[in-house]
C-alpha cells in the first residue's frame, strides 16, 4: 500500500510517516499544497492524507482539483480545523473522511485501511435531484442547462435540502443549519424559513412547472429526490 501525506509541519509529517510505514504503508511526504496536487495527479497512490492549512494551495483546493481531474484516490483530511462547516466543505469538495488534530493514530490507520479497501470509486461532488443540480465547488445551481441565480441564504437553504433530498427536514433543523447553529426556533425564525421556502420555489420550481420543494404538514419540508 502506498500513501501520499500532504502536511507542512515537518515533525508531525515525519511522525505520521514512521507510524504508517510501521503498519506496512509506504508513505511519500510533501509539505505544500501545489506539490501535493502534482503528486496526487501523477503518482500511483492508494490513499491521500491531506491537511487543509497548507502553503501554496490549501487542502480544499487540492481535493477539488483532484476530483475535477477525475482522480478518485481516497482522501482523508487530517486537520486542526474542527468546525462542522469545515468538515462539510471538505466532504462537499470530494473528501472521503475527516479526522481532527490531535487524533488517535490507531483510528487513522483503521480509517485509511477502510478507504483503501473501498478503493477509488468515482464520487462526483455535485448534488442532483432529477435535472436540478448544485455544485458546492462553484456554487452553481441549474435546472437542466438553465442556470439559476440564488442569494446566499437561498443557496444555503437549497444546499441543505439537497443534502437531505427525499427526507423530511424540520423548520428547526433548517434554522440551526442554515441560519444559526444556536437558533432557538422562535415564531419569527420559523416565519423566515417559510418566506425563504417561497423565494426558493419561485426560482427552482415555478418557472419550470415543477414541485420539487414539498411541504409536509406538521413536520417540515422535503425536496423530492427526482427533482419534482
Amino acid at each position: 500500500m502506498r500513501v501520499l501525506l500532504v502536511e507542512d509541519v515537518e515533525a508531525m509529517a515525519q511522525a505520521v510517516k514512521r507510524g504508517l510505514e510501521a503498519e506496512g504503508m509506504l508513505t511519500d511526504v510533501v509539505g505544500d499544497g501545489r506539490a501535493g496536487l502534482d503528486h496526487a495527479l501523477t503518482g500511483d497512490y492508494d490513499a491521500v492524507v491531506l491537511d487543509i492549512m497548507l502553503p501554496g494551495m490549501n487542502g480544499y483546493d487540492v481535493c477539488r482539483e483532484m476530483r475535477a481531474a477525475g482522480r478518485w484516490t481516497p482522501v482523508l483530511v487530517l486537520s486542526a480545523k474542527d468546525g462542522e462547516y469545515d468538515q462539510l466543505d471538505a466532504f462537499d469538495l470530494g473528501a472521503d473522511d475527516y479526522l481532527v488534530k490531535p487524533f488517535s493514530f490507531p483510528l487513522l490507520v483503521a480509517r485509511l485501511r477502510a478507504l483503501i479497501r473501498r478503493g477509488g470509486v468515482p464520487r462526483p461532488a455535485t448534488l442532483t435531484a432529477g435535472d436540478l443540480t448544485l455544485d458546492p465547488a462553484t456554487r452553481e445551481v441549474r435546472r437542466g442547462s438553465v442556470p439559476i441565480e440564488l442569494t446566499p441564504r437561498e443557496y444555503g437553504l437549497l444546499h441543505h435540502l439537497m443534502r437531505h433530498r427525499g427526507m423530511v427536514v424540520s423548520k428547526l433543523d433548517i434554522l440551526q443549519n442554515v441560519w444559526d447553529s444556536q437558533h432557538d426556533g422562535t415564531d419569527a425564525g420559523e416565519n423566515a424559513v417559510e418566506v425563504y421556502i417561497g423565494y426558493l420555489r419561485r426560482k427552482v420550481d415555478v418557472p419550470f412547472d415543477r414541485t420539487a420543494i414539498q411541504t409536509v404538514r406538521g413536520a417540515g419540508y422535503r425536496l423530492a429526490a427526482d427533482g419534482g
